[in-house]
């Protein structure tokens, strides 16, 4: 099993940017489809954004396209997603997750999750 170990939540006000970091402790970490989770109390988790294998394609959701940027390191098996112009309702917790499957916005088939970092955005 794969370990995930989300790092670089915390408190931003409103237009500020964070850089969420996702270490993967496996050595297939390029292997996967990787994307970043996010869950508020009371609404739905939701898939932020995902990244091929490769990089070379990623999915956004609505709600953080133009404003969040996901990417990944395979040489040093590292997914971030920079988030900027950060609004209130991006506060949740992080999760990272990673699967099999090719990149898109399903957000079914990731097996292996992170333990999660919290976003908190005040305005």
């Amino acid at each position: 099993q794969v370990q995930l170990v989300e790092s670089g939540g915390g408190l931003v006000q409103a237009g500020g940017s964070l850089r969420l970091s996702c270490a993967a402790s496996g050595r297939t970490f390029s292997s996967y489809t990787m994307g970043w989770f996010r869950q508020a109390p009371g609404k739905e988790r939701e898939l932020v954004g995902a990244i091929a294998r490769s990089g070379a394609r990623t999915y956004y959701s609505d709600s953080v396209k133009g404003r969040f940027n996901i990417s990944r390191d395979n040489a040093k098996n590292t997914l971030y997603l920079q988030m900027n112009s950060l609004k209130p309702e991006d506060t949740a917790v992080y999760r990272c997750a990673a699967k099999w499957d090719d990149v898109s916005g399903d957000p079914k088939g990731y097996v292996y999750w992170g333990q999660g970092t919290q976003v908190t955005v005040s305005s």
